[in-house]
């Protein structure tokens, strides 16, 4: 029988092509061989970036493709390893085949690093005389011998060119912008200058918003026209328009473009408002105070002139409090105000009937980058009582009036606010009064807290805490409990419930009566896991509240962390070793404790 004439190519095609439907294959993993997952791991990491063959793993390929993707391997690897200074690496890739999948080996030898050979770094023009630029060019890297690593080497170019603008040097460019890299003797020559340029200065402040009265924001503005231009001083203004929480949106814009024939750079803020009522609503838990709600009003604003005011109620079956203040900007001390405020009281436990109401008058404001302050004036009354078993049916009760001045300062100089690694951090206060002139009794208080931070190595750090506090008066009675001293809780001694350590009523009830003195010590390990947002914690508290003789009670215990975007979240379980009420308490903190 004879084939149709069209019938035998399309047969040949057939048998031709038949090899071609089975050259397929499909790459089922990449193995990177010959480095350190450690020490490695960013080079590693970016060879995986490079490689188009990660980008096919699990998918079939023709056999040309395949072909193409290897071949491409060791040029792509070559290339991966060349920022991190190696340029003449030794790289083999196999791919042995089992049926129609492939795992491809890369094996990797670095070589020896390409190091710099000579290094020209400088700056000339007015800030060769800068000592933070000049600085900055001691500090840069790769040097004369280093490693010539491009991450390193950009990097260092960028603090530079920065700190350049940072300061003010606006017209500042590259005169020489050249590395040459010989691999044949793995030698890299640096040739980097910059020209500064004019420090410009600072020019006048415009504040663009449409609502608050002129100059209000002026004293803000803390430095003098025409001093040197730093963006450093646009920051803190920033810091401080945002502690007003008057604006949603605080855009400064400095104008380099703008500055006049002294160099003088206007700079426009522009503020858009926020919502200007803040209305807050919840529910509260306390196993001394009870079930509760909550609920507040905030106004942001007032009227032009800047004015607050903000009241918070706080509802609880045994705590109930009200407080209403009313703050006037007192710009002319950095962040300040003037507030006055007043708070009523009333607190009915097992064991205490206590009401009192509060007047202040306060100036508030920052001395310095490290300091702020509080003045004020304070008018309290206060009436107690302490029950009988349970009962306040025949409750003896005492009354306290004291005016009297306070003034408290905050210091804080650690490396971050959310969640300080290393520094110091710490609060004093000092009060007293009068007999006589509108105080029951004279009396002079004063009290300190201060918080260390350790750093240990890149995912510990140890917490060391200490508070003390003392008050001098003929009459202890008629200081009010609200004033006196008492130990335990989970800012204090962990282990013991809040006032249980120091003077206490006799056997049955106990109830703690406050003491003139107080002295604690604290001692508390962290460590995170793989530098992770989870860690752990050890501790040990000590101390007391006492009158005359000092009865120190410790407390041991462990926690967990988590490092939340609202900062630390802390649990910890103690156990007291003298006597506590409760054999374990738990607490819970959320936030920085500064």
């Amino acid at each position: 029988m004879q084939l149709p004439k069209i019938a035998l190519p399309l047969f040949c095609l057939a048998v031709l092509a038949s090899p071609q439907a089975h050259a397929r294959g499909t790459i089922e993993k990449v193995d990177i061989r010959g480095l350190d997952k450690g020490g490695d791991a960013e080079i590693i990491e970016n060879i995986q970036v490079s490689l188009t063959l990660f980008d096919t793993i699990g998918k079939v390929q023709g056999e040309s493709r395949l072909e193409y993707l290897l071949s491409q391997a060791e040029r792509q690897t070559r290339q991966a390893l060349e920022p991190f200074g190696f340029y003449n690496p030794t790289i083999t890739v196999e791919a042995p085949r089992t049926g129609d999948t492939l795992r491809v080996v890369i094996d990797v030898k670095k070589g020896e690093p390409v190091r710099v050979r000579e290094d020209h770094i400088e700056i000339t023009g007015p800030a060769m005389y800068d000592r933070y630029l000049q600085d900055d060019l001691e500090a840069f890297r790769p040097r004369k011998g280093d490693a010539f690593e491009h991450t390193l080497y950009e990097a260092s170019k960028i603090t530079v060119t920065r700190r350049l603008a940072e300061r003010g040097y606006f017209d500042a460019d590259y005169t020489q912008h050249q590395v040459q890299v010989t691999r044949a003797e793995n030698a890299a020559d640096i040739d980097l200058a910059w020209d500064s340029g004019r420090r410009y200065n600072m020019g006048p402040i415009t504040f663009k918003q449409n609502y608050f009265v002129d100059k209000l924001f002026d004293p803000l503005v803390y430095w003098e026209e025409g001093s040197y231009f730093h963006e450093g001083k646009l920051d803190r203004l920033r810091e401080s328009l945002t502690k007003l929480d008057y604006f949603s949106t605080i855009d400064i814009q400095p104008k380099p473009e703008q500055a006049d024939e002294n160099g003088n750079v206007p700079v426009d803020v522009n503020l858009t408002r926020a919502k200007r009522s803040i209305y807050t609503t919840g529910l509260s838990y306390g196993s001394e105070s009870g079930a509760g709600v909550r609920g507040g009003l905030e106004r942001r604003w007032l009227n032009s002139r800047g004015h607050k005011m903000n009241t918070q109620l706080d509802y609880a079956e045994k705590r109930k409090s009200l407080t209403t203040s009313y703050r006037i900007p007192a710009f002319r001390w950095l962040d300040g105000w003037y507030t006055f405020a007043a708070s009523a009281y009333d607190e009915q436990t097992d064991y205490i009937d206590l009401r009192n109401l509060k007047l202040i008058a306060s100036r508030s404001g920052q001395i310095n980058e490290f300091w702020t302050a509080t003045a004020s004036l304070n008018a309290l009354r206060e009436r107690w009582g302490y029950a009988s078993g349970t009962e306040f049916t025949d409750a003896v009760y005492q009354y306290s009036t004291l005016v009297y001045p306070q003034i408290a300062a905050d210091y804080v100089n650690v490396d971050d606010r959310l969640f300080p690694r290393s520094g110091i951090s710490g609060s004093a206060t000092m009060r007293g009064g009068v007999e006589g002139a509108g105080s029951d009794t004279s009396f002079v208080q004063a009290n300190m807290v201060l918080r260390w931070y350790v750093p240990l190595g890149q995912t510990n750090r140890l917490i060391l805490r200490g508070e003390g506090g003392t008050t001098w008066t003929s009459d202890l009675v008629a200081m009010p409990p609200s004033l006196r001293y008492f130990a335990g809780g989970d800012r204090s001694i962990r282990g013991y419930a809040w006032r249980e350590v120091g003077p206490r009523t006799p056997e049955p009830d106990k109830f703690a009566l406050g003491a003139k003195h107080l002295v604690v010590g604290s001692a508390e390990y962290e460590h995170y896991f793989n530098d992770g947002p989870w860690g752990a914690a050890v501790f040990v508290d000590t101390g007391s509240a006492f009158d005359n003789t000092i009865d120190l009670h410790t407390g041991v215990g462990f926690g967990v962390r988590w490092k939340s975007p609202v900062g630390p979240v802390r649990v910890d379980i103690a156990h007291g070793l003298n006597d506590p009420d409760s054999q374990f308490q738990i607490y819970l903190n959320i936030g920085a404790d500064l």
